[in-house]
This record gives C-alpha cells, sequence and structure tokens, in this order.
C-alpha cells in the first residue's frame, strides 16, 4: 500500500466512523511524520494531506524549512512531542500548532519567542488522562483551568482546546470513559473560550471510540508511513 492510499483509507474510516455514531462535526486528520523522511511527507501532501504533526523539534524544523524554501505554503504544523525549554525558540519560530503545552512556564517561553510577524501560535494543552507517570500532561481538572486561564492571556498565544494520549489498553470501556471524561473538560472550556474548537484524542488502535467521544483531530502515523526507524 502506498502512502496515499493509507490516506484514503484512513479517512474513509473516518467518514464511516462519523456516520456510524452520527458525529455532525468534521473530524480532522493529524498524519504523524516523526521519524519520516521529507519525502514521505510530500507523498502525503500531494495525496491532499495538509496537516502534520511532528514529535521532535530539530527534525520538524528541518522539513519545515525545507518546504518553506520550496514555496510549500499550505502545510499546517504540529508539535505533539513533549517540550523541552531549550527547543521552545525554534518551536515557537517554525510551528503552526502545539499541542502538548503541559506548564506555564513553556506557555510565556513560547508567547515570549512567538515571532510577531507568524501570527499568534494556537496551543492545546495536554491532559495526562491515564495519570501515567511517564506520560507528560496536566493531571486535574483545577490545573486545566488555571493553565488554559494562563494561556488565554498570553498576547501571541491562541488557546484552542485539548490533546490526550489515552491508556495503551484493550479495554473499550476504559478508553471510553477516559475519552468522555476529555469531552466532557473540552466542553466546559468551549463554554468559556470562545478559540476552544480543538479536542485531539484517538490514535490508530483507539480511533473509532475517539471519533464516537466527540474527538475533532485523530494522530495517525504508522498507518499512513508505515513502521518508524528510532534508529536513523
Amino acid at each position: 500500500m502506498t502512502i496515499s492510499n493509507n490516506i484514503k483509507q484512513v479517512t474513509a474510516e473516518i467518514e464511516e466512523f462519523r456516520s456510524k455514531y452520527k458525529i455532525s462535526h468534521p473530524v480532522n486528520l493529524l498524519a504523524v511524520s516523526k521519524t519520516k523522511p521529507y519525502e514521505s511527507v510530500m507523498e502525503a501532501y500531494n495525496a491532499g494531506q495538509r496537516r502534520f504533526g511532528e514529535n521532535y523539534a530539530q527534525e520538524g524544523c528541518e522539513k519545515i524549512e525545507r518546504a518553506n524554501a520550496e514555496h510549500i505554503p499550505d502545510i499546517e504544523w504540529f508539535f505533539i512531542g513533549p517540550i523541552q525549554s531549550n527547543k521552545t525558540k525554534m518551536i515557537a519560530e517554525h510551528f503552526d500548532w502545539v499541542l502538548s503545552c503541559d506548564r506555564s512556564k513553556i506557555v510565556t517561553r513560547l508567547n515570549e519567542q512567538r515571532p510577531f510577524h507568524k501570527g499568534k501560535l494556537k496551543v492545546c494543552i495536554q491532559v495526562n488522562i491515564s495519570e501515567e507517570e511517564q506520560k507528560s500532561g496536566v493531571y486535574t481538572e483545577s490545573e486545566i483551568m488555571d493553565l488554559a486561564a494562563f494561556i488565554a492571556k498570553q498576547p501571541n498565544l491562541e488557546f484552542r482546546g485539548l490533546m490526550a494520549i489515552a491508556l495503551n489498553t484493550s479495554e473499550p470501556a476504559t478508553l471510553k470513559d477516559e475519552f468522555t471524561r476529555m469531552n466532557i473538560l473540552y466542553q466546559k472550556l468551549k463554554s468559556i473560550y470562545p478559540t476552544v474548537d480543538t479536542l485531539s484524542i484517538g490514535m490508530t488502535a483507539d480511533m473509532e471510540i475517539a471519533v464516537e467521544c466527540g474527538s475533532n483531530l485523530v494522530r495517525i502515523g504508522t498507518r499512513i508511513f508505515g513502521a518508524r526507524n528510532y534508529n536513523k
């Protein structure tokens, strides 16, 4: 299967799930291109894909710079990985979205380092909905609300919503519980902040449940680009 065919298949499945669960809002596909070469990104782009997610700042910035040099203006680049303080400048200068904000220090640095001519950096709060120590993200509702209020005050950032990675489990009930709690938090934030419009939950293994529970941005990598090479 080619990348183009994989995108068509995943997109068709998303639409099937929307129909099955009578979901009225669009559900967008974020193609997670981390560790994949620029040529693979372009193959997906030529198949109509416009949203790409990167976990590693240096690798992502190199792809963005190459796309800019080739005058490809209509890609939206999402940073979705854990954020180190020494990487905030390159992330703020290159990416359109950051889905993985989880503390005020990072928010402050992204705001201060965002170039004015680039417009506002769109940000989401990462929630550790499965409460696993090895995962990044905010835990409690009060922490989410406090961080949301802090982001909303930043002049160079635009608060857009929430992102989470569910527990790695094959138990549908557990996944549905986590995703339902995420949707409740999302709806609460949406009622407070008019800019909030993004709930990014769901990856390859749990995409159907995520769509059922209100996701409007699913993050799919291996099913589009194939197995990852972490040793390159």
